[in-house]
């Protein structure tokens, strides 16, 4: 379905009678009429300082130029600017703003705001009033551009490589005609607002398979239903836990720790040389509320010697996520792995336990568990909150037959929240493409913006989870730009 509307809308498109080479590898082959010019024939650099009182602006990967208010409503990370604002830079609605040292990862766009932002970005205004800024946004936002910001950026490393503005003036831009300008803007934007809102229509269905899931496994491990019979038990007691209800009158009610001869966690060694080799080290950004058989990092052996803190724990294992957004988030080890200091992990389960049910039996706490969290902007747990989860424990036949169940129903549910996944990927692959085609001289869209019909301008809205914001684009990240650049600043 993704595919067909995707073909369709390119279909439309086709290409301009003639071109030229624009001279430039980024660009490559331009239409015969556009410009191609350096970007100081372009911008003009402002540096209009002495507003301490506007409202904070940052500049994100993902989606370009946002207030800071609204960048960190969401987050646990807090405002790291200086308190004294009056060097930072004003910028006008229109002004194209980038993050020196991150443009070649994306952090450019125009903004839609007036405020200020770090003395360490550079803002730039177009000289013309021949060429729109939005067209300046979205060609800037290409991974083409993004690649041309790399390799006009210097650095001994890559995370102090910093495109200044003496360099930004060196590359070159293709330039539409204004009219043209303006019906590439036209056809981007209603572009993206038709893919925008089937994103958010998959977006919608995987929320609501995840809602379902979690219900089902909450159903399951609580005795709602027997999942042999289909039906409810036949005689039930009070739990007396918060999170539990009514449970079979016949199971046990145990505390986490109980379950298992040994528990612990780990810690996060300090120094690379302690990285890099086949000890898996397991973060809680790698559970999967599933089995756990590879990681994004490992450890050698000398840092098992080095630090007491860290452990080797065998297969089979279940690890619990303490910290922050990741609360709740579980994994059974399928291989065996050593932890950071956010996970709690209970080894060697006790005869009687099958973890594969105690893992969904926790999965269906974790709205518990988050409700016990403990701090300011990042809310963690202790393992002490792990161990003393009380939880149902059936006999070992029901914890074995609810266990085949979930895995059953989870299999299907996991393949089409896969499926709808892929989707938004590809949705956003082909906007991508889209949109350097379209603002490199690729494909024609002066008929189709012709015809297109008026749309209301929607309300900005969330691109979903394939959208979260990088960690890079946080106040954090304004506070490193500007201490790595101050010497560079003009006051």
């Amino acid at each position: 379905m993704t595919e067909n509307y995707m073909s369709r809308m390119t279909d439309i498109l086709k290409p301009y009678p003639a071109y030229k080479d624009s001279g430039v590898e980024w660009l490559g082959q331009v239409p015969e009429h556009w410009e191609v010019l350096p970007g100081r024939a372009v911008f003009r650099e402002i540096n209009d300082r002495g507003h301490p009182d506007e409202q904070m602006l940052s500049v994100t990967i993902t989606r370009g130029v946002l207030r800071q208010a609204d960048l960190l409503a969401n987050s646990s990370k807090k405002d790291s600017s200086n308190e004294d604002k009056s060097n930072y830079k004003l910028v006008q609605p229109g002004d194209l703003v980038y993050n020196k040292m991150r443009a070649w990862q994306g952090a450019v766009g125009v903004s839609a705001y007036r405020g200020i932002v770090s003395p360490a970005y550079i803002v730039q205004r177009l000289r013309s009033v021949e060429n729109l800024p939005r067209y300046m946004h979205f060609l800037l936002r290409t991974p083409l551009f993004a690649s041309e910001a790399e390799r006009w950026s210097y650095g001994i490393t890559s995370d102090q490589w910093s495109l200044r503005a003496e360099e930004f003036k060196c590359i070159y831009f293709s330039l539409p005609p204004l009219p043209e300008q303006t019906a590439i803007v036209r056809f981007l934007e209603w572009a993206e607002r038709k893919i925008r809102r089937v994103i958010r229509a998959r977006q919608r269905r995987i929320n609501l398979l995840e809602e379902y899931k979690q219900a089902l496994i909450h159903q399951a491990v609580t005795g709602q239903i027997d999942v042999r019979t289909g039906q409810p038990y036949p005689a039930y007691k009070d739990s007396g836990v918060e999170w539990l209800g009514k449970v079979p009158a016949h199971w046990e009610l145990r505390k986490l720790r109980a379950l298992f001869t040994k528990a612990g966690s780990g810690t996060t060694p300090s120094g690379e040389e302690f990285y890099g080799s086949d000890i898996p080290w397991v973060v809680t950004g790698d559970l999967n509320d599933s089995v756990l058989t590879n990681t994004t990092r490992a450890v050698n052996a000398r840092a098992l010697e080095t630090f007491s803190a860290l452990r080797l724990y065998p297969k089979d294992s279940l690890i619990v996520a303490m910290y922050g957004a990741t609360i709740g988030k579980t994994a059974i080890l399928g291989i065996e792995a050593c932890t950071n200091q956010a996970c709690c992990v209970l080894a060697e389960p006790r005869r009687g336990v099958l973890v594969r049910f105690i893992q969904s039996a926790v999965i269906a706490a974790k709205g518990y568990l988050v409700r016990q969290g403990y701090g300011g902007g990042q809310p963690n747990i202790n393992s002490e909150i792990v161990h003393s989860l009380r939880i149902p424990v059936p006999p070992y036949r029901e914890q074995t037959a609810i266990a085949e169940y979930l895995d059953a129903q989870s299999a299907k549910i996991d393949a089409a929240i896969s499926a709808a996944r892929r989707e938004i990927e590809l949705l956003h692959e082909y906007l991508e493409r889209l949109i350097v085609d379209v603002v490199t001289g690729k494909v024609d869209v002066r008929e189709v913006a012709a015809r297109l019909p008026e749309e209301p301008p929607e309300e900005e809205s969330e691109w979903g989870d394939t959208e979260d914001m990088a960690e890079a684009e946080t106040a954090d990240d304004d506070a490193a730009a500007e201490a790595l650049a101050e010497e560079e600043v003009e006051i």
